[in-house]
Order: structure tokens, then sequence, then C-alpha cells
């Protein structure tokens, strides 16, 4: 489904010549301070050195305080190598490009293999795709391709669009064998049809639009990625489909920061971090998209969890626990087996009974709402609970973190009445902000979405609850745009997607008022006159999910969680054995305080450090003669460097106020 940090810094090493840590090379980015929330910046001036600029983002006005590792240009100083992508909302030109480009791929593979068959290829976020019927492409074959691609760009051929019948759009698509084209023709309703041509050799029924000819590309800033099965239409009862993935700018200059941007997201992947700092894994002998959390990624799901919960509560939320199966009959009720099927397991027999593992919370959360008469006086009723789920996911589609089969939502839902909703929304908006504020996300993308053509509930509850949502945006003044028409079938709803520190968006949180469920259960409550009415019920998520949201944050940070929530908060060293028991006694003192720390051993001081650092421990704490005789620690932090030498008692506390603060040490 919002950069936390500014422009990044110039990058800085720490030598820390003549102390007992060894001298260093290794540069490393500066920690940057995210004292609240600052102005909103230019666009063009607030994302790291080599990602796109967005449209929609919004700088909130206050947060906790917090710091974090800045995000720092994979090379040289950050704002001299500063290469703004534009996007194809932002550029025209280069959604014509891309466009484009799929049409000359096409042409240029049918060449080379003149039994393909053509499918679809449209421009994408970050360049362009095509399928195709056909044999299985290798690398060899994809620089073939290019090569080609580079021989119709330089011809320079124009691109005609011409308007035909559809008997005639027929015919020349059967006289080209072209049986997918038939398909896609008679999915269009509208006509005339539309017919692109490439000079006077290829042609492909497109709406466009295209640059005017194919000479405006430039073969330089196109590059051909990867090949990837795709099935037709996206059933996997269809045919296997060959789908080759490029990429395309206004620039060569454009293009090399795209590759570098593509650089520093491969170093920051999860699924690679995950591994390396021993945090998550998925088990082939349990099976795909089923996540199994080490010791390091479970004591961070904890202080999530932990953060979570007792933030709610200070909200006035009641915390609920509730069971992962239930009777088939409930999503019947619900509506899940008519319009969710697809993404639900099989039911299981139990001694006669059809029963369900659950793919949402809500029947639950109302069921507990039904438990007992409700008063208007009652109102609102806030309930949220870390429910796991469980949705049928195709095994191609799984995704590390960010696609799973199994998954524990960060649910809540609000009962209240009409004239509560603007409030309780506005509420929930305050919420989030306090909760991914404390991750550094500050800039968000916002979108109201208003209703669609089918949907349940009266026009009045409806422009009601769409005006309370609207009111609520302006209350909290986020910037936000207007999806006329995008809402769920059972009410509006706000989405809201974080930008990370390579300024990419994540959909995270989401607020939908829904009309649909307290029908489908016939809850209500006794208003003043004594008379039974229906409440208002809005689903809310602010993490969306652990698993993803932990996902984010690996690559978010690169891993280098803020020393509040690293999982490994020290590392206490020992210049030889003698220190051993010293420091196996200064990490007891600091486990006893709730500090996470753990000693290490049996290799020299600087294979220690070493160590450490690729880990990516916030702190190292070394013990030498000097240290034990006067009680004491040296200290070392991964980000600023030799802090100094101080008593434990002092590193304790310290540290301790650096955690209650979420800052550094």
């Amino acid at each position: 489904m919002a950069a936390p940090s500014a422009s990044a810094p110039l990058l800085r090493s720490h030598p820390h010549r003549g102390s007992l840590f060894p001298s260093s090379p290794r540069h490393r980015p500066a920690a940057a301070s995210l004292l609240g929330f600052p102005p909103r910046r230019p666009a063009s001036s607030r994302r790291f050195p080599y990602t796109a600029v967005r449209s929609s983002y919004t700088a909130s006005p206050s947060a906790p305080v917090e710091e974090a590792p800045a995000a720092a240009a994979p090379t040289g100083d950050a704002e001299e190598e500063r290469v703004v992508l534009p996007t194809n909302e932002s550029s025209e030109t280069l959604l014509r490009i891309r466009h484009t480009c799929a049409h000359v791929m096409a042409m240029a593979v049918q060449k080379l293999f003149p039994n393909s068959k053509v499918t679809i290829g449209p421009w994408i976020e970050n360049g362009f795709y095509y399928d195709f019927d056909m044999e299985t492409l290798t690398d060899k074959d994809l620089k073939r391709i290019k090569k080609e691609m580079d021989r119709i760009i330089r011809q320079n051929l124009p691109l005609v669009r011409e308007e035909v019948s559809r008997e005639e759009a027929q015919k020349r698509i059967e006289a080209l064998n072209e049986p997918y084209k038939l398909e896609i023709l008679e999915s269009i309703k509208e006509e005339p049809i539309t017919i692109y041509h490439i000079g006077e050799e290829w042609w492909d029924l497109c709406a466009g639009p295209h640059v005017e000819s194919t000479g405006k590309i430039n073969r330089k800033a196109v590059e051909l990625e990867s090949v990837a099965g795709a099935y037709w239409r996206g059933d996997e009862k269809n045919q296997m489909l060959q789908r080759i993935y490029g990429t395309a700018w206004e620039n060569e200059d454009q293009l090399k920061a795209y590759i570098n941007f593509k650089e520093e997201a491969k170093r920051r992947d999860h699924r690679r971090l995950g591994q390396d700092l021993d945090l998550f894994s998925i088990q082939d002998d349990a099976g795909g998209g089923l996540v199994f959390w080490h010791p390091k990624g479970a004591i961070i799901r904890h202080i999530l969890e932990d953060s979570w919960k007792q933030i709610h509560l200070q909200h006035g939320y009641d915390l609920l626990y509730t069971p992962h199966v239930a009777k088939g009959d409930l999503w019947k009720i619900s509506g899940h087996i008519d319009f969710y099927k697809e993404n639900m397991y099989n039911q299981m027999d139990v001694e006669d009974e059809m029963y369900q593992l659950r793919p949402m919370n809500c029947p639950y959360h109302i069921l507990v709402y039904k438990r007992k008469l409700h008063s208007y006086r009652d109102f609102p009723i806030r309930v949220a609970e870390l429910g796991t789920v469980y949705r049928y996911e195709l095994s191609g589609s799984l995704h590390g973190l960010f696609r799973v089969r199994g998954f524990t939502q960060d649910d809540a839902h609000i009962f209240c009445l009409e004239d509560q909703i603007k409030d309780e929304i506005r509420g929930v908006l305050d919420l989030t902000e306090k909760i991914l504020g404390q991750f550094g996300f500050r800039y968000y993308e916002i979108n109201l979405s208003t209703r669609p053509e089918k949907s349940v509930g009266t026009d009045d509850i409806w422009e009601k609850a769409t005006i309370a949502l609207k009111n609520a945006l302006d209350d909290k003044g986020w910037e936000y745009k207007v999806d006329e028409g995008g809402g769920a079938f059972y009410g509006p709803k706000i989405d809201l997607k974080i930008e990370d520190a390579l300024g990419r968006k994540w959909q995270c949180s989401t607020v939908q008022v829904d009309f649909n469920l307290p029908e489908r259960f016939d809850i209500t409550y006794v208003d003043s006159n004594s008379e039974k009415k229906r409440p208002i019920m809005i689903h809310r998520a602010i993490l969306g999910s652990l698993e993803r949201f932990f996902g984010v944050l690996i690559e978010h940070y690169a891993g280098d969680f803020p020393l509040w929530l690293a999982p490994t908060q020290a590392r206490i060293l020992p210049v030889t054995d003698n220190e051993l028991q010293y420091c196996n006694e200064v990490a007891s003192e600091l486990k006893s305080r709730g500090l996470r720390v753990e000693v290490c051993h049996g290799e020299r001081l600087p294979k220690l450090i070493r160590n450490a650092e690729t880990q990516k421990v916030p702190l190292m704490a070394v013990a030498g003669r000097k240290e034990v005789q006067a009680r004491t620690l040296t200290i070392r932090s991964r980000h600023n460097g030799e802090i100094g030498t101080m008593a434990v008692d002092e590193f304790i506390t310290r540290l301790q106020l650096a955690v209650a603060n979420k800052s550094s040490l």
C-alpha cells in the first residue's frame, strides 16, 4: 500500500586512532536527526538521490522525537549526484516513450522469432513489458532483441494511428494468425477500433499514446531487464507466456540513476538481509508463504506488538484475542463465501460441521459486539486485535514477507454513531501518525475513495460518511487525492501509503466505513428514544500486517535498525579472555535493566568489532584490563564513532534514556 530523512548527507568515516577501536577505512552514513516533521519540502529536494519524484505527499506538522540512520547516496555527494527521476504521471513524454518501447520490442521479437504470438504490452511504473506466446527466452536472446530494437529506433520510423471498423480489425488479425489479439478485440467495447503502425512493417491494436517516431526514443536510455513466466489473463489454467520486462527513460543520466537505485534496492532486499541478519525464514519443509520468526526477528516483533498495544490502550481501545477458525456459516453471513472465496482455503470437516480458517477478523469482532445489548451511551466502542489470518495465494505470487499465506493484521474496529464518524476518523489519523512516526515515516500519499456504481447503503449515509472523511482529513491538514468511485461497495475509505528511504511507496494504513456488515449481522443499539438503531462500523489498520511491515522496515533501515528497535542493542567485547567474567557480569546487569545485550569473545578484538558492525549492532562496549580495574566500559557507536569511557551505571542510564526517547546514544 511515505522519505524519512532529509536529502542524504555526505558520507563520513570514524578512524578513532589511538583508542581501543582499530582504525577503519569503512564509510558509513551520518546519523540524521528526525526531530519533528518540517514543513513540506519541494518534491525535487526531499528524495533519495536515485529515486522518482512522487506527487501528493504530505509532511506531518508534528511527531515524536526519533533518530534513525539516514539514507546515503551510493557514491559521492548526494546533492551533486542527485538525478530527479520523472514518473509516468509527471511526464507524459516518458509515458509515451515507454509505451512505444513496448511496441518496438514486440516488433523486434516478431522479426527475430517469426512464430511468436503477441498479447499485451503496457507501460508500467519504471518501464514496460510485453507478453509473448513463444519458446523460452534466454539472456542471450534479450541481447539480440535489444540490438534489433536499436536498429528500429535508428530507422526513425513514424508511428501512425489508424481507425478501422471492428470487422476490418478482425480480418487483419485473422490474416496474421494472432489468436490472442482476437480475444483482446472481443473485449474492446468502444468503436472505432484504433491501430498504431510502426512504419509499414508492424502494427498493433492500441489506444495510444505514443511518440511521433521511433527516433524520439534515446536507445541508450533503454534496457531490457528480465524474462518471467506469466499466465495469459493471469489465470493458471491458461497458457504460460514469456514476459519481457524493460525500462526506458528520457536520457542516459536517468537510466544510470535508475540502475543505481536498483542496486541500492537490491542491497536493502529484506529477503537477503533477513538471512544475513538471521531475522526470519520461510522453510520449504513447512510450505511457501509461511513465515518463521527467528529470535532476532521475534524480539523486534515483540517490541512492535508491545508498543502497538500500549498506544492503543492509551487511546481508548480494548484488546481482543479471537480464534483462527470458525464455522463455515459465519463466512456465509459475512459474505466472504460469495465475494472472497478464491482467497480462502478449503473448509475442514469437524464432526460433520464445516470449519473455515479465517481470511479476516471482522466477523469475530462483530460477534464480540453482539454478545450483549448496547446503548447509545456506550459509543464509541473501539476494539483492536493483532489477529492472524490466512489467505490463499498461488506459489508464483509469493514474495518474501511482502506476499505470504499467513500473516498478522493490526486490525481494529470502531462502532459509533453517525455524528461521531468525523471525530473517530480524525482520531485514527492521529493514531496513524503517532505509530508510523516512531519509525521515521514522514511522507504519505493519501487517497479518499468515494461511492462506486454498485454499493449498499442509502444516499444519505454515504454522503454523511464521505463528508466526515473529508472533514477529518481537512482538519488534520493532510493533502489527499479523491478517487471518485473507488470506494468499497460497503463504504468510503481512506488509504495511506508511506514513503521509505528510497522514496518507494508502500500501502499500509486504511480506514474504511462499512454499511454492509452491520446489516448482514443485524447489529443494533438502543437510542435515546428506546428504539433499536444500526451503528456505524469503521474498519482500520495502521501497519497493515506485521510481516509486510517488518519487510518494509528491513528495507527502509537497510537492516540497520535504530537503537530502540535493534534486536541486540549492544555487544560487550573483552579484549582478552581475562576480561570475560567481568563482561558477563556487566551483561547480566544490563539485561536485568531491560536492555538487550550479548557478550562475544573468542576472536581478536578487531574481528569482534567487524563482526558486530557486519551484524549492524548499534553499540559496542569494550572491556580491557583498565576498564575492569575501574569498573568502566569504552563505548563505540556504529554511526557516531567512539563515544568514550564511562562507568557501567552511566552507560546503563544513558542507554535507557536513549531507548525511551527513541534516539541514539
